[in-house]
């Protein structure tokens, strides 16, 4: 009822302001991973070009009427969102240098607010003020611009000079007039100078009225994609918000984008897939990566900043008022080649000291989890587990700069993890020892309770470390979680990453293989002239797993590669060699049920078992179901002979007489 109750007054509220529904019927990309490009996170728009800001290399870029992108600024640190002021200057959060930035026509950068490279939380005098890695930007039509001061927790006014704190406090959850918010990192102006806030770590809009007070908009205690009346939907992270031509609000979420708009009540709804991935078309199955800005152009159309998959993607009123989109669309993003990727670090573990070898405990595309049935939950494994000493410190392999505003996750879990932009870490005590002692100089940014133990922690965006840092010690696991590739394109870490002294001379070992027919029943393969009779359409399981230099007797790896291939009696082929299952990639998580048959499990702990279908084809994205169809072999007898392979080129071969007759 009182969710009802709510619904109501938000009702009106919006039929005083005419909220209506926009619709767009198609998303098609016009920037796709171009080499100016790397980290499209704000995006503005003015006079039919769009200014996007790029967090990796510290510029601002302009893509033109004519479909050209160029340098609009440079030279700033880690720019966030960005919103043109009534002059047509642009004003830019530079998370990185903790600034308030603005950049007139010419491209000439000025400070507006903030202490260069000084963090601190400090209000008066424009110039003097403190902000601590400010990521969300907004003007007024009066000039007064609004910040969110992302890591503390506040958003703050710069108008006539000084800055102000509006609302926000300590971090947490609040409404009234004494508010908190948790990582807020957008903002906007919004209805008679109310603004409306993406409070990203509380998964909520909120909004605060001109004197302060703060009330919640949409969002619950629930994390997720559910749509429903305002009280009752559900976010990620929602992290920019723009509003329509039509009083609509769009809310960059994760890797979807939402819409706030008008049904029988206000509702939310989410307006592309919720899937990660790179998809373009029909708006309800496109795919993003986690998009991080949003602006509306002069068609309507809807403009966002796909982060991870380095593209500018647009949603589209009618595809026919922007012809050059479809001239720059582009299906999917070139993927990240392991052999670049190897060159942009030196040859190191994660360990002390770096070139020391170390024992590989977990390889990607490992089951997690158990499959009994067609309920069961599992996923891949995606990344390379490297296996150390309980409180064990760990580092850095990379020099890279947080760009992800929450990169820390899990805190005093197991899977505590730091995300940076190219590679992820799991299972560490970051930046503290096992007692919980905190390292001296740390640029993680730790809260405590009131025995001044720390219970959370941050990393502010534009924040770089080098390759060598310290990020913390093992917890429990013994092992560090190593993902090599953005968030969507993890690749196999064995290519992409130099590893010293690592080997391997052992041949992965094929256990067993199985026959069933296409309806999962099992082929009696104990005949008496121990000759399988096949015919139709038959399934190949392998049980098979791996080992490598200087593991133990009891490990069980993944194998890297899989197939089979058809020969004839006297061994001459009756069909080439299928190669159908590889690992240089993730596979897509719905891939599970196509690579491991029933009986497979791998986890922490307990026994490991590896049942491959080797007849269905997974490569990275891709994967489908297929089957060895003896109807396309004449009656005789045949081999059926089945390959693993490593990493390393070590091949284990099995064969197995078979008989077709039909």
């Amino acid at each position: 009822m009182a969710a009802f109750v709510v619904a109501v007054c938000y009702f009106a509220f919006y039929k005083t302001r005419g909220i209506s529904r926009q619709f767009y019927n198609k998303v098609t990309t016009i920037i796709s991973r171009d080499p100016q490009l790397i980290e499209p996170f704000g995006v503005a728009v003015k006079e039919g070009q769009i200014y996007i800001s790029d967090g990796e290399s510290g510029t601002i870029m302009r893509f033109d009427a004519e479909g050209k992108l160029g340098v609009f600024a440079e030279n700033l640190h880690t720019p966030s969102a960005i919103a043109f002021d009534k002059m047509g200057n642009l004003i830019v959060a530079d998370s990185g240098s903790h600034t308030i930035k603005k950049i007139d026509a010419s491209g000439a950068v000025s400070t507006v607010a903030g202490t260069e490279g000084r963090p601190g939380d400090v209000d008066g005098e424009a110039l003097s003020a403190k902000f601590n890695a400010p990521i969300g930007i907004a003007v007024s039509a009066d000039g007064t611009i609004a910040v969110a001061d992302t890591y503390n927790d506040k958003i703050k006014l710069i108008r006539d000079g000084q800055v102000i704190t509006l609302a926000g406090s300590t971090r947490g959850f609040a409404d009234g007039a004494a508010a908190k918010f948790d990582t807020p990192c957008g903002v906007v102006f919004w209805n008679d100078g109310r603004i409306l806030v993406a409070d990203t770590e509380n998964r909520r809009l909120r909004v605060i009225e001109g004197d302060g007070r703060v009330w919640t908009l949409a969002g619950s205690t629930e994390v997720g994609h559910d749509d429903g009346l305002l009280t009752e939907a559900s976010f990620i992270r929602p992290t920019a918000i723009a509003i329509g031509n039509n009083a609509e609000i769009y809310i960059a979420d994760n890797d979807s984008v939402r819409a706030v708009r008008g049904r029988n009540f206000p509702y939310v709804e989410t307006i592309s897939g919720t899937r990660r991935g790179f998809i373009d078309g029909v708006p309800h199955l496109a795919a993003f990566n986690r998009v991080s800005g949003l602006a509306v152009d002069g068609h309507q159309n809807l403009i966002a900043a796909d982060s991870d998959n380095g593209a500018v993607r647009k949603f589209l009123t009618d595809e026919k008022n922007d012809p050059k989109a479809e001239r720059k669309s582009a299906a999917t993003p070139e993927k990240t080649d392991p052999a670049e990727f190897r060159v942009r670090q030196p040859p190191r573990w994660p360990y002390e000291p770096p070139a020391t070898k170390r024992d590989i405990a977990g390889t990607l595309g490992e089951i997690r989890g158990e499959i009994v049935d067609e309920n069961s939950q599992a996923w891949f494994h995606n990344g390379l587990d490297i296996a150390g000493g309980y409180g064990e410190r760990t580092y850095f392999v990379r020099g890279e700069k947080v760009l992800h505003p929450a990169a820390v996750e899990n805190f005093g879990t197991s899977r505590e993890l730091i995300r940076m932009p190219s590679l992820g870490y799991i299972h560490i005590r970051l930046s503290r020892d096992k007692d919980d002692n905190l390292f001296a100089g740390s640029q993680f940014k730790f809260e405590f309770d009131a025995d001044l133990k720390p219970v959370n922690m941050r990393i502010p965006r534009g924040v770089k470390f080098e390759a060598g840092d310290v990020i913390g010690t093992l917890n429990a696991m013994n092992h560090l979680h190593l993902i090599a590739g953005p968030g969507g394109d993890e690749m196999n870490a064995l290519d992409a990453l130099i590893f010293p002294g690592i080997t391997d001379s052992i041949v992965p070992v094929i256990e067993k293989v199985t026959f069933f027919d296409e309806n999962w029943l099992a082929i009696e393969t104990n005949t008496t002239d121990k000759r399988t009779k096949l015919a139709g359409k038959t399934r190949i399981v392998v049980r098979a797993h791996d080992r490598m230099d200087g593991n133990s007797e009891r490990r069980r790896l993944g194998v890297y590669r899989l197939g089979y291939q058809v020969l004839r009696e006297d061994k001459t082929a009756a069909a080439e060699t299928k190669w159908n299952i590889s690992f240089d990639r993730n596979p897509d998580s719905d891939a599970v049920k196509f690579v491991y048959a029933k009986g497979s499990k791998s986890g922490a702990t307990g026994e490991t078992v590896f049942n491959y279908i080797v007849t269905n084809h997974i490569d990275g994205g891709q994967f489908s179901e297929d089957f060895l169809d003896v109807k396309l072999l004449v009656n005789g007898t045949y081999i059926l002979r089945v390959f693993a392979a490593d990493f390393f080129g070590n091949i284990a071969t099995t064969d197995i007489f078979f008989e077709v007759t039909q």
